[in-house]
């Protein structure tokens, strides 16, 4: 049988719930019986069933309608079920004590403690497994996931809003608002993507943010990281939006050391909006490994502050351009380092 065209939507549909399910990847699994499905089941919530589980589920709905025994389905997965006890209990296990006897998977997981493992528990099961149908649109889809298992570190992407003459803000530190309001609310969206949000105790005085992603979909908020040594009394923090809500302070200027705290957390992406001197730390350290910049096309002039000493900083550091488009008055590009 075919399988592809259930892969391909298992993948698909999966994506519906990448808000919600990070920083867990997003995982879709379908049991089909005869070229017919019969059920589906997506992870759509971090700390609850994975989509494995989902689809078992939902299929007992059907026993002895669709189907009599669960050895006459298949389970498609795009991604390897887990073998470890975490938030949930082990799906592959799962898997064997429904009687499954066919299981295709997209990709392996790259997870140290599932990697293989979950295979290793259905073969020993005696089910038939197949690996590596659109390995290649799993790992896309998931490539912040696969990233910090590959790196042992967050993917880190840079955001930054620059003036037309290349500045961030004003020499007195008054907070420039630089770019459209189309371009603010597009930066929401960004943030929802990301399981933290990095900041420096110099943008946290200067520009007061808030930092969460103010968005009209469900999605798990990103953790708020403040890169400072300093502590603040309480009467000092209420005079911040950025303490409203839950936060992660970690008192080093060391890089290596920050990098070293996120290596150990289940955080697999970053998005560090922050000022200059600290972006041009990350990027001279080489944890940079997205840039995305807003150009206005306003003028800070001589009491502006440059965001790079040379014009060329992008080039500089290894990135390439991979697109670019107008939102209103504004000019925005991503940049992806060269691997």
């Amino acid at each position: 049988m075919n399988y592809e065209k259930f892969m391909l939507r298992a993948i698909t549909n999966a994506n519906y719930f990448k808000y919600t399910a990070k920083p867990n990847p997003v995982v879709g699994a379908i049991l089909v019986k005869d070229d017919q499905i019969i059920s589906e089941g997506y992870h759509e919530t971090y700390g609850k069933n994975h989509a494995e589980i989902n689809a078992l589920v939902n299929a007992e709905k059907e026993k002895n309608i669709k189907f009599n025994n669960f050895s006459e389905l298949a389970l498609i997965c795009s991604l390897e079920p887990c073998s470890h006890v975490g938030k949930t209990g082990s799906c592959a296990s799962r898997i064997a004590e429904y009687g499954i006897k066919k299981v295709i998977i997209g990709s392996i997981d790259p997870n140290p403690k599932v990697s293989g493992n979950g295979i290793k528990i259905l073969k020993e099961n005696n089910i038939e497994v197949e690996v590596g149908m659109y390995e290649d649109l799993v790992m896309t889809q998931n490539k912040f996931f696969f990233f910090k298992h590959k790196n042992n570190r967050p993917y880190i992407t840079a955001k930054i809003a620059r003036s037309a003459d290349g500045k961030s803000h004003y020499k007195n530190n008054t907070r420039a608002f630089i770019t459209s309001e189309k371009s603010m609310n597009d930066v929401q969206n960004i943030r929802a993507q990301y399981d933290a949000i990095l900041t420096g105790g110099s943008t946290l005085r200067n520009d007061n943010p808030r930092m969460n992603a103010r968005v009209n979909f469900p999605v798990n908020q990103p953790k708020k990281i403040l890169m400072s040594k300093k502590d603040l009394s309480s009467n000092e923090k209420s005079e911040y939006k950025f303490f409203k809500d839950p936060y992660i302070q970690v008192k080093e200027d060391d890089l290596h050391k920050v990098i070293k705290f996120l290596e150990n957390t289940d955080i697999c992406s970053v998005l560090l909006e922050a000022g200059p001197k600290l972006v041009n730390e990350f990027l001279k350290k080489g944890y940079i490994d997205e840039l995305i910049i807003y150009t206005s096309q306003k003028n800070l002039g001589k009491d502006g502050v440059s965001w790079f000493k040379k014009d060329n900083a992008v080039e500089k550091y290894g990135f390439k351009l991979e697109s670019s488009y107008k939102i209103d008055t504004d000019f925005k590009e991503i940049f992806i380092r060269n691997e």
